[in-house]
C-alpha cells in the first residue's frame, strides 16, 4: 500500500521561498514515478514537476523552470524547492506517485494513482 502525505506549504510574500516534502511509504523500488501537481481556484490540476526514479530523469513545467526544483529526500522521499514565488504560485499542492518501471518522464496527473491530500501555497503580492 502507497501513501503520500505532503507538508511544508503556507504564506510567503512574493520573491520568497518554500521547501514542500513528501512523505512517502511502500515505495520500495525505483519503479516508480513521484510528482508535484497543482490546481489554483477555478483551475484545472496541472502537473508542476516530475521525477522518475529509475532513470532520475525530470520535467518542469515552463512557468516553474528556473525557480522550482524537484529532489529526492532521503528522509522523506521526495521535496520540491520553490524560489522566487509569484502570486499566480498560489495553488494547493499535491504530491502523487504511479507504479512506473520505464526509464521516460510520466508527468500527466490522470496517469497518477496515488495522491495525498494536498498542502496550500499562498503567495501575496
Amino acid at each position: 500500500q502507497v501513501t503520500v502525505v505532503e507538508s511544508g506549504g503556507g504564506l510567503v510574500q512574493a520573491g520568497g521561498s518554500l521547501r514542500l516534502s513528501c512523505t512517502t511509504s511502500g515505495v520500495t523500488s525505483d519503479d516508480y514515478a513521484l510528482g508535484w501537481f497543482r490546481q489554483a481556484p477555478g483551475k484545472e490540476r496541472e502537473a508542476v514537476s516530475c521525477i522518475n526514479l529509475k532513470s532520475s530523469n525530470t520535467y518542469y513545467v515552463d512557468a516553474v523552470k528556473g525557480r522550482f526544483t524537484i529532489s529526492r529526500d532521503s528522509t522523506t522521499g521526495l521535496s520540491l524547492q520553490m524560489n522566487n514565488l509569484r502570486p499566480e504560485d498560489t495553488a494547493i499542492y499535491y504530491c502523487a506517485a504511479v507504479e512506473w518501471s520505464w526509464l521516460i518522464i510520466q508527468c500527466n496527473p490522470d496517469e497518477y494513482k496515488y495522491w495525498g491530500q494536498g498542502t496550500q501555497v499562498t503567495v501575496s503580492s
